[in-house]
C-alpha cells in the first residue's frame, strides 16, 4: 500500500495512493460498512492507524480490495456523489507528511562510507546516532524556510526513511523487519554553520521545516529489498546526490535492533538512515540552498519528495 495523510476541504485523513487517485478510507470504510464503530477513527491519524497494528492494516487492504472491485466490475455502480467523496484526485487534496506527530525522529549520521569519505574521517564502528525534533516535519511541496539571522549555509540531505509499525525494545537483529511498517524519503536539511559551531547537531538538524518527509508511507509487502533501491538528489534539476540503499554501512535491522536495546521504539516513530556523498559543504565550490531553489530527493519506488525553498 502507498499510504497517505491529506487534507480536504480542512478534514486531515489519511488514504491510499492508487497511480493519480486516492481512496478516502475513512469514507470508503463507512461506504461499505454502512455504518459507524470505533475503527473509523483509525483513518484520521496515520500515528493511531500504526499503533493499531496489523488490524489496521488488513482492514485498510480489504477497503482498498472492495474499492477496485467495484470499479473494475461496475465502474458506474459508485453514483458520482459517492466517487467524489470515495475517490479524490491528487490535484484536488494537498498531500502532507505521511506521519505528522511521531514520538521520535532518530536520524543515523555517517551512514555511507562515500559520505564518511567526503568528510575525510574513517566509517564508524558504531551507529552515530543523532534527534530531529518533530516539529521540523513539513510535507511534500511545502516550503523549506530560515532565517538569515539564524544560518546562512543550509544544505540538503537525500535519505531513506523507516517508519516504525509496532513498539519494540531489545528486539534481535533477526526479527526487527517485523517492527518495520514501511519506509517514505526523507530530507535532512542541515544547518552546516550551526553544527560546525554547536559541536552537536540537534539544533542544525532540528530548525522548523527542516525535516521534509513524504510523499507516502510505502508498506514493508511493497519493498522486496530495502536495502537495493536508487536514491538521488537534485536542486533546480541538477544531480547533486546519486547512490543505492545498498552502500549503507549498517543495515536497517541492525539500526532497529541496536537503537531498541537503548530506547523503546514507538509506532510511528521514523529512523532517517543517512545519506550518501554530494552534499553541499562539501563540494568545490560549496553549493547551499537559497530562495527560490527546488530540492527533489527521488528513492526507487517510493516517489518523489519536492520542496520549494524561500
Amino acid at each position: 500500500m502507498h499510504l497517505i495523510t491529506f487534507k480536504y476541504k480542512d478534514a486531515t485523513k489519511i488514504g491510499a495512493k492508487i497511480n493519480d487517485d486516492v481512496i478516502d478510507l475513512k469514507n470508503a470504510y463507512l461506504y461499505f460498512q454502512k455504518r459507524s464503530s470505533k475503527e473509523v477513527k483509525l483513518f484520521n491519524d496515520m500515528r493511531l492507524f500504526l499503533e493499531s497494528g496489523e488490524e489496521g492494516l488488513d482492514l485498510a487492504k480489504r477497503i482498498i480490495e472492495k474499492v477496485n472491485f467495484v470499479l473494475k466490475e461496475s465502474p458506474d455502480a459508485l453514483s458520482e456523489k459517492i466517487n467524489k467523496r470515495i475517490l479524490l484526485k491528487l490535484r484536488e487534496i494537498q498531500v502532507k507528511a505521511p506521519i505528522c506527530n511521531p514520538q521520535k525522529i532518530i536520524a543515523i549520521g555517517l551512514n555511507y562510507r562515500d559520505h564518511c569519505k567526503e568528510n575525510s574521517i574513517e566509517p564508524p564502528k558504531n551507529p552515530v546516532i543523532f534527534a530531529k525534533f518533530p516539529s521540523a516535519i513539513i510535507g511534500p511541496t511545502d516550503s523549506i524556510i530560515w532565517s538569515s539571522q539564524v544560518t546562512s549555509q543550509v544544505d540538503y540531505e537525500a535519505e531513506l526513511a523507516v517508519i516504525i509499525g509496532r513498539k519494540a525494545k531489545g528486539v534481535k537483529v533477526i526479527r526487527a523487519l517485523d517492527y518495520i511498517a514501511g519506509y517514505t524519503i526523507a530530507n535532512d536539511v542541515s544547518a552546516r554553520d550551526i553544527q560546525v559551531r554547536d559541536g552537536q547537531w540537534v539544533r542544525a538538524k532540528s530548525l522548523d521545516t527542516f525535516c521534509p518527509l513524504g510523499p507516502c508511507l510505502v508498506t514493508k509487502d511493497e519493498i522486496d529489498n530495502p536495502h537495493n533501491l536508487n536514491i538521488k538528489s537534485t536542486v533546480n534539476g541538477k544531480v547533486m546526490q546519486q547512490s543505492n540503499t545498498k552502500y549503507l554501512i549498517f543495515k536497517i535491522p541492525y539500526l532497529a535492533s541496536f537503537l531498541s536495546q537503548a530506547f523503546t521504539l514507538c509506532p510511528g516513530d521514523i529512523i532517517c538512515t543517512g545519506t550518501p556523498a554530494g552534499v553541499g559543504v562539501y563540494r568545490n565550490p560549496q553549493v547551499f540552498l537559497k530562495p527560490g531553489d527546488v530540492v527533489t530527493i527521488e528513492i526507487e519506488k517510493l516517489g518523489k519528495l519536492t520542496n520549494p525553498v524561500r
